[in-house]
């Protein structure tokens, strides 16, 4: 779903509408068809974006840092010291496959070497490429402050019993459960239409002035690295940095 720019009517109908398929391939926004026809034609190479060694990948360009760290319509989502000489901003997806595994396999080691030691403030940033995306991160952001992560954390988790479930909205509704929503809670996040706005303008931001086409993509100290990294593959960048 290139260019997406989502409306309360496209939010509510996608999440029913949505295909698993669909929904689970949502991590490029730009190159997603031309991927997926080189993996039907050649099943036995993986053409992801996924670094597949421990050195450290190679940044594709840098953004202005003032820019990128500018007050956005958001606020923002930070684990870590304000003042961490490594500053590490994810774009990610709800739905992307990549970025549930990057939270899984990845972030729990980096957290517990760079973020509660004080070296990296880790900042999450809505990038969301299909609506069923979009109305879990809403939701997310109408948890309590405190929540924000753990419920993150835990979508990601369940990622795919949710988002490949046939009833997505219903699925959505019990996950939410956990994080203290009730159907009244859950439905009027979904038709804010206001969150619904802000999260269209930090992921238009993204694409448009940061040049984010895909998830994950990081900026660490403003160098932009796009795909799912390895702990030694994202340790020898934050590394590079102090």
């Amino acid at each position: 779903m290139n260019n997406l720019m989502l409306t309360k009517r496209h939010l509510l109908g996608g999440i029913a509408l949505a295909s698993s398929a669909a929904v689970l391939a949502a991590c490029n926004g730009k190159d997603e068809n031309k991927e997926s026809a080189a993996k039907d034609a050649n099943p036995g190479i993986d053409n992801t974006t996924t670094a597949s060694t421990s050195d450290a990948p190679k940044s594709d360009g840098t953004v202005d840092v003032a820019k990128l760290m500018a007050p956005g319509p958001l606020p923002e989502m930070s684990e870590g010291k304000a003042d961490a000489p490594v500053t590490i901003v994810e774009y990610m997806s709800m739905t992307c496959p990549h970025c549930a595994r990057f939270q899984k396999d990845t972030f729990p080691a980096i957290k517990t070497k760079y973020i509660d030691t004080g070296k990296v403030r880790y900042i999450l940033r809505e990038f969301p490429l299909d609506p069923v995306a979009a109305a879990a991160i809403m939701l997310a952001r109408c948890a309590p402050p405190e929540q924000y992560f753990p419920f993150v954390d835990v979508l990601f988790q369940q990622q795919m019993s949710w988002a490949t479930a046939d009833d997505k909205r219903a699925s959505l509704m019990q996950m939410s459960k956990l994080a203290g929503f009730t159907q009244e809670s859950f439905n009027a996040c979904l038709t804010n239409q206001k969150l619904l706005d802000d999260v269209n303008a930090v992921r238009e931001k993204a694409a448009k002035e940061f040049g984010v086409n895909a998830t994950p993509t990081f900026f660490v100290n403003g160098a932009r690295y796009a795909g799912e990294m390895t702990v030694d593959q994202m340790s020898a960048i934050i590394d590079s940095k102090l």
